[in-house]
């Protein structure tokens, strides 16, 4: 394996929502890197709060766009699901930092990933993380069947919304269809349509 350079690592955070904090995950990959002689400070960081449901996040494009231009020759995460949670975007993704020679560390899970071999382990972690996600709707769901089984079970409470039209209108102007926009903020397509329509006519007001 090549010496780490420090001038060409990357380092990727994400956490889903601002009540999350990303600490945990900067303290892992920084004892990492402390471990192979190499100073926290003097390589780039990347961090997003966004879902990892959507690959277009502002700190993942800008790595993106690092990568693209040579600048990034190893990204290292906490875990490979911090990159994404979607299966076939995570293991395209792998896929094409592989292609481009790009080292992909994975500190909690202890893996390296590159070339061939790399991209066929991504692709059972990708997996595993998406399952993970899935099962995780369905032990949320069976609450919510249960709680409204025993009749305790109020919903959301009168006049809270899970997204803001204007995040909606922010995703929509990223270029995301309406599907995706919809999954990324947990709503309906029928309400991210809504919000979208909430939030034209606010901006005709103003």
């Amino acid at each position: 394996m090549d010496p780490l350079r420090e001038n060409e690592i990357a380092c990727y955070c994400r956490v889903s929502s601002r009540q999350q904090k990303n600490a945990s995950q900067r303290a892992e990959i920084e004892r990492w890197l402390g471990g192979r002689g190499v100073d926290p400070h003097s390589v780039r960081w990347f961090e997003d709060v966004e879902t990892g449901k959507t690959l277009q996040r502002p700190a993942f494009e800008k790595l993106q766009a690092a990568i693209g231009h040579g600048k990034v020759k190893t990204v290292v995460v906490w875990k490979l699901d911090r990159v994404s949670r979607r299966l076939k975007d995570g293991v395209n993704l792998l896929a094409d930092w592989c292609e481009a020679g790009i080292r992909v560390v994975s500190v909690t899970e202890q893996i390296d990933l590159s070339g061939p071999v790399g991209r066929m382990i991504a692709s059972v972690m990708f997996g595993l993380a998406e399952i993970e996600l899935e099962f995780r709707r369905e032990r949320q769901a069976a609450g919510i069947r249960l709680a409204k089984k025993r009749g305790v079970y109020r919903g959301r409470r009168r006049g809270t919304t899970k997204a803001k039209p204007e995040r909606v209108q922010e995703l929509r102007e990223r270029g995301l269809s309406i599907a995706e926009v919809a999954r990324a903020v947990g709503v309906s397509e029928r309400t991210a349509y809504r919000y979208l329509a909430a939030s034209t006519r606010q901006c005709e007001k103003s």
